[in-house]
């Protein structure tokens, strides 16, 4: 069975436990010894790892770290809260990691994508051969099972809270035909219909920009309200996700992220460029 994704509500109280640990300057070990638990469980609850969160638990800590209120209350609410899930639930065998928790919670996504388009703007054709190249093992059953789960998670678009999203495409992204040239259209339409929304804008950074602060590959900036969490960088690879949290490595995305958007084509020259492409495929 795959491990529960953890929500972002677990990852606020996880480092907000940690965070209370080191003021009151005592190890792991000490705290458990104090309370009796195995040094595991305070693990997995600093580290969002715990599939269920006691808030009795969640108690005993701030009694023992001597946390008042308001911050007191907080916590304890945030531990309440904790366990709930999210749509993603019943697609716990295609995601893996915390990717889906944090894109669900957060109100800005910052992308930029050097291959293809990203999955939160792809259509269903687009994606199932994006699905089929990057899976060449996969029978139809799975892949459609990624299909549904990854149109399912567009969802998030429609939501009520605001949600804006800014993302860069590497010119590489619109010029590589995939799923054939009806496939690339539409793709492309669809690109066009939600870069005209006020909630979204769409650049792309043309071959002849020449180098620039991206080159290693794409990468995903989640930001939530300033009380909330901080920022967080999102790297995908092929053995593997990257999630960066430190002060420093967040920094430096941002200013490559800022650096892109300058080299980039404004919104309406890009617009004007996916129009023609989408055309030329057609």
């Amino acid at each position: 069975m795959a491990e529960p994704i953890p929500t972002v509500r677990q990852y606020r109280l996880a480092q907000a436990l940690r965070e209370l640990r080191a003021e009151a300057k005592m190890t792991q070990e000490q705290v458990a010894a104090r309370m009796d638990w195995h040094v595991s469980k305070l693990f997995r609850l600093e580290n969002a790892r715990s599939p269920r969160v006691n808030w009795l638990d969640i108690q005993g800590l701030l009694d023992l770290y001597g946390v008042a209120s308001p911050q007191r209350e907080a916590l304890i609410q945030l531990a309440k809260d904790a366990k709930k899930r999210g749509w993603w639930t019943s697609y716990q065998d295609v995601f893996t990691g915390s990717f889906v928790a944090l894109e669900d919670e957060t109100h800005l996504i910052r992308y930029y994508s050097s291959e293809l388009v990203p999955g939160l703007f792809q259509t269903e054709e687009y994606a199932r051969a994006i699905i089929q190249a990057l899976r060449p093992g996969y029978d139809m059953q799975s892949v459609e099972r990624r299909v549904s789960a990854r149109m399912a998670r567009q969802r998030i678009c429609e939501r009520e809270s605001p949600l804006h999203l800014d993302f860069i495409l590497n010119e590489a992204v619109v010029k590589r035909v995939v799923g054939g040239r009806d496939v690339m259209a539409e793709q492309l339409e669809a690109l066009h219909k939600i870069a005209s929304s006020q909630s979204a804008t769409l650049r792309l950074l043309p071959f002849d920009s020449g180098a620039h602060t991206a080159m290693e590959g794409a990468f995903t900036i989640f930001s939530f309200p300033e009380d909330q969490y901080p920022d967080v960088v999102y790297i995908e690879g092929m053995m593997g996700d990257l999630y960066l949290e430190s002060v420093e490595s967040v920094s430096r995305y941002r200013e490559a992220f800022k650096n892109l958007s300058q080299a980039a084509l404004s919104p309406s020259d890009t617009m004007d460029r996916i129009d023609s492409l989408a055309r030329e495929y057609r």
